[in-house]
């Protein structure tokens, strides 16, 4: 899906925003890309935190992505948890982890 930005929002996390149908957005698409931009921006800048925390402390892959979902999760965060999720996706999909 795109709009007049020109930023395509995968469906996986349009799918995040969607009724139970997944035919409808529950969320305006200026909302929707705006979140987007945010967990995608952080997962990036998660890549070097994980590594670090990976190679220099020797924490396994899963037990990182675990530590981190689980910090994204917490209500103070400002993200949902499937946005916690999506993002630990995300960064598993950048450091080729899954």
């Amino acid at each position: 899906m795109s709009d007049e930005n020109q930023i395509l929002i995968p469906e996986s996390f349009l799918d995040l925003h969607r009724d139970r149908s997944r035919t409808r957005l529950r969320t305006p698409v200026a909302q929707v890309r705006e979140r987007y931009e945010l967990c995608e921006d952080l997962s990036q800048q998660l890549v070097a935190q994980a590594q670090h925390i990976h190679f220099d402390l020797g924490v396994s892959e899963d037990e990182v992505l675990v530590r981190i979902e689980q910090g994204l999760a917490q209500p103070e965060s400002g993200f949902s948890e499937d946005e916690a999720r999506w993002v630990t996706r995300r960064l598993a999909e950048l450091l080729m982890w899954d």
